[in-house]
């Protein structure tokens, strides 16, 4: 089931996608956000009749309510080689936080202040969290997964490097980044290891990798980030960008206005924006 945060004119409510448009779960079952649905466990018995057309709403990054998003950085094997400064592969992963605010939804544009023209792109698979745990061994981990989105996590590159020992201020400024369209929550079909993912600026492909790839699969990141913390309901977890973004061509390929950024992995869908400046 994919699941949406959709405004048909009266307001965000919490959708279903299905055939001809969404149905609407805040009308038929009371369900105010994802994390509601989430913590409500029990499946719904879903209309085949849409309550609003496809054609007549937009959608939202899917849960503006997330209460912590842990990104994951360097991930994919090659991505250690980009930096070329010859350190070795990486014994655990690199994490950072980003804020709901810095994400935008589907179809929304990315944002790129006045301050840096330096707005990169970045496509990655998000975990999103549905049940609670604490050192979760990896053999338990995928159980802890309610579902799947993705995410552009747009960077301000030259900002990262403000500060010696952080990245925080370059990965959250307001609108940078998007989230969506959807979470798919039926994993049943879906190749957890082997998943591809893609990132296409103007239609042309700079980032293509599977998820075979990653240093730390998506097991290993659940039991590494549960360890130091509780996971649970509200959390999403970005799993890494594949090499090819801007930063990594010589020159540079910073977005500008009047680009569009597509992020895409079978099963998933496909996340959608353009770019437009403050």
């Amino acid at each position: 089931m994919k699941i949406c945060r959709f405004d048909a004119g009266a307001g965000w409510r919490l959708g279903a996608v299905v055939e001809g448009g969404v149905a609407d779960l805040t009308a038929r079952f009371g369900l105010a956000d994802l994390t509601a649905l989430i913590h409500a466990g029990a499946p719904l018995s879903l209309p085949r009749a849409p309550d609003a057309a496809a054609d007549s709403i937009r959608l939202d990054q899917p849960m503006p309510e997330a209460r912590r998003i842990f990104c994951i950085g360097v991930n994919y094997t090659n991505r250690n080689e980009e930096y070329r400064d010859g350190s070795e592969p990486p014994a655990h992963p690199s994490i950072f936080m980003r804020s709901p605010l810095s994400f935008t939804g589907p179809d929304m544009p990315l944002i790129r202040p006045p301050e840096s023209e330096q707005l990169d792109y970045e496509g990655e698979i998000v975990l999103v969290i549905g049940k609670p745990g604490r050192r979760i061994p990896q053999s338990q981990a995928m159980s802890h997964v309610f579902g799947l989105t993705l995410m552009n996590e747009g960077t301000i590159r030259d900002w990262v490097r403000h500060g010696k020992f952080n990245v925080t201020q370059g990965k959250n400024w307001d609108r940078t980044g998007a989230i969506g369209p959807w979470v798919e929550s039926d994993l049943s079909g879906l190749e957890m290891t082997g998943m591809r993912i893609e990132t296409r600026v103007n239609g042309e492909l700079r980032q293509g990798d599977t998820t075979s790839s990653m240093a730390f699969p998506f097991a290993k990141i659940i039991e590494y980030v549960s360890t130091f913390t509780e996971i649970g309901p509200g959390d999403l977890i970005a799993t890494g960008t594949p090499t090819g973004a801007g930063a990594r061509f010589d020159p540079p390929r910073w977005l500008k206005p009047g680009d569009v950024v597509e992020v895409s992995a079978p099963g998933i869908g496909v996340l959608r924006n353009g770019v437009a400046d403050e």
